[in-house]
């Protein structure tokens, strides 16, 4: 949906952009010219940023094992994320297994949130205190859903996340029902902002104002497993309604799912927050939280080598996606200003290398056992078969992004281009159909016939190549359109209200001539007021007859003064002009004596 980038650059305060090492000099310099904004860390914090949790323990002087803290946040999890009070309310009445007086926890399941709701290790109790303490420094959520818009076919729902600093953020629910079961997808945010600037894509024209914690992009998770909850919960009082009204069972409404696929293609370029998106990561493919599979997380990147490589080496399960957009080095850098830091070689490499990355352990392995570690060895591990290329595809997925936009990126040739990239790699691209945004530059998407025959020479070189579906794109929630539009509309209604408010009603002196007395009064006030409305100016209906006549009878008396003064100031002036005439004539005949 959009990706920025850039390193930080230093500012004093407190801060939680971590940085990244394995930095290019490249980078660096970059990172220099495109300084990026800090933003300080909530407070108080959220419970689900693990590092804050441990690291305020730790400050406290409390030991706690990792295994407790594991305990805690499986706990925290079946219960749906109540605040904490709540939940140590809870937690107490599991303990006394008071469960017939246990309020309900929502209708979401997974394979963690459907067992059995009893705790599965008991806390120790000065982790219990930190959590009853009131100045512990930690809630559940630190954001909230201010907006939320739904499509006109249901599939889709924008959520406008304000953080605690009021930074907002858009996340995306995608919701895939059939007859038998629904599933959902979210979309998450990982920045506030962009600083890639793509020329395409609505959220880099906003520039960047900092990093989420891996707690913020948590909750946006939180908030949309609640909002699936409450529509769950909707569908099933309809459902009993009908059976009431027309005395018949009907099946039982599906229960949705919690959700089940989380991509990260929302605002920012997640693996320039890298520590914080791992962190989430993990927490996603946890077995005592989400416990999502690992195939079911996606990261995009718009392709920052050096922390690709690096999250191959930490989570290199999870799928990854590289945001591409063009074949060529020189067509890319046209539509996406910091692609001249990476050449495209290097990012498909990156790409494959993270692809075949349990295959290359593997091998790495077998050799060492056998002692065959020369470099010539070691560089034959890097070659694959088409056969193991086919077989570690279907395993996790390496996908690459291509938008299609009017011109040379669309045409025939670069169709060629790509493909070429592609071949023999066992890659998925993924076409995706522009969608229209409020960038300066005026793109188009290509027609449906031409994208068809594009995904043809493309696939023809043993690539696997789908068009993405569009969702979400008349509520500005599809790839490249979050947020933009709605900051503008915001902007536009605070210019409005600004105008609104300056606005003083005065009636012109063309609509009623005021009296002399009351035009002597406020002369001075008439001198600093302005012409209001026209709706302003207008007198009531029912005076309109009698200031009329009035300004008509004033204007006549006014003529009348006029007309008395007109001959004696006539002579007056006739009188001067003669006197100026005699003393120049007198002046000029003296002057010819001398």
């Amino acid at each position: 949906l959009s990706q920025p980038n850039e390193t930080a650059g230093p500012e004093d305060g407190p801060q939680m952009d971590d940085p990244t090492p394995s930095v290019t000099l490249k980078e660096k310099s970059t990172s220099r010219r495109n300084t990026r904004k800090r933003r300080k860390a909530p407070s108080p914090n959220c419970i689900l940023d693990k590092k804050a949790v441990r690291k305020a323990l730790d400050d406290r002087g409390i030991q706690v094992s990792p295994r407790h803290l594991e305990a805690f946040y499986q706990a925290l999890h079946r219960q749906h994320y109540p605040d904490l009070p709540t939940f140590l309310e809870n937690y107490e009445r599991h303990e006394r297994k008071d469960y017939d007086n246990m309020p309900s926890v929502g209708p979401l399941k997974n394979s963690v949130s459907s067992k059995k709701n009893r705790n599965k290790l008991q806390l120790p109790k000065v982790l219990l205190q930190f959590l009853a303490d009131p100045d512990n420094g930690f809630v559940t959520l630190t954001s909230r859903v201010a907006q939320q818009q739904k499509s006109a076919d249901d599939s889709t729902t924008k959520l406008a996340v304000q953080l605690h600093d009021g930074q907002l953020v858009e996340s995306v629910i995608m919701r895939y029902n059939n007859h038998n079961s629904s599933r959902a997808s979210l979309c998450v945010s990982s920045q506030c902002g962009c600083a890639m600037g793509c020329t395409f894509c609505a959220t880099g024209t906003m520039g960047l104002s900092g990093n989420l914690t891996s707690g913020e992009i948590l909750e946006q998770i939180v908030h949309a497993d609640r909002i699936l909850a409450e529509e769950w919960e909707e569908r099933c009082k309809e459902n009993e309604n009908m059976n009431k009204k027309h005395d018949k069972t009907y099946k039982d409404v599906p229960k949705l799912d919690l959700i089940r696929n989380v991509v990260f293609m929302g605002m920012g370029e997640p693996l320039d927050n890298y520590s914080n998106v791992v962190d989430a990561c993990h927490a996603l493919v946890n077995r005592t939280q989400w416990n999502l599979a690992h195939g079911r997380v996606t990261v995009s990147t718009v392709g920052l080598v050096s922390q690709i490589r690096k999250l191959t080496q930490e989570l290199p399960e999870i799928n990854l996606a590289l945001s591409l957009h063009a074949p060529s080095q020189g067509k890319r850098e046209a539509i996406v200003p910091t692609a001249n830091r990476y050449p495209i070689e290097s990012l498909i490499q990156a790409l494959d290398e993270h692809m075949m990355a349990y295959l290359h352990k593997r091998k790495k392995r077998e050799a060492a056992k056998s002692g065959n570690t020369t470099d010539t060895n070691m560089t034959t591990l890097s070659e694959y078969t088409a056969a193991e290329r086919m077989k570690e595809s279907t395993r996790r997925r390496a996908m690459i992004e291509y938008v299609m936009l009017e011109g040379d990126t669309s045409s025939i040739e670069s169709a060629h281009q790509l493909g070429k990239l592609c071949e023999n790699r066992h890659l998925v691209v993924n076409l995706i159909p522009y969608n229209q945004t409020d960038v300066k530059d005026k793109l188009k998407c290509p027609s449906w016939d031409h994208m068809q025959k594009f995904r043809e020479i493309v696939a023809s070189y043993g690539a696997f190549c789908t068009i993405r579906r569009t969702m979400g794109a008349d509520i500005d929630s599809a790839c490249g359109q979050l947020i933009t539009l709605k900051q503008k509309q915001e902007e536009e209604e605070q210019e409005r209200e600004k105008h609104a408010a300056l606005k003083v009603p005065v009636r012109d002196i063309e609509d009623a001539v005021p009296t002399p007395s009351a035009a002597n009064t406020n002369s001075t006030k008439a001198k600093t007021t302005s012409i209001g409305s026209a709706r302003d100016l207008t007198p009531p209906a029912d005076s309109t007859n009698d200031v009329v006549s009035n300004g008509h009878k004033e204007n006549a008396a006014s003529n009348d003064a006029l007309d008395r003064w007109i001959l004696p100031l006539s002579v007056a002036t006739s009188v001067s002009a003669a006197c100026f005439l005699a003393a120049s004539t007198l002046y000029l005949k003296q002057s010819r004596r001398r």
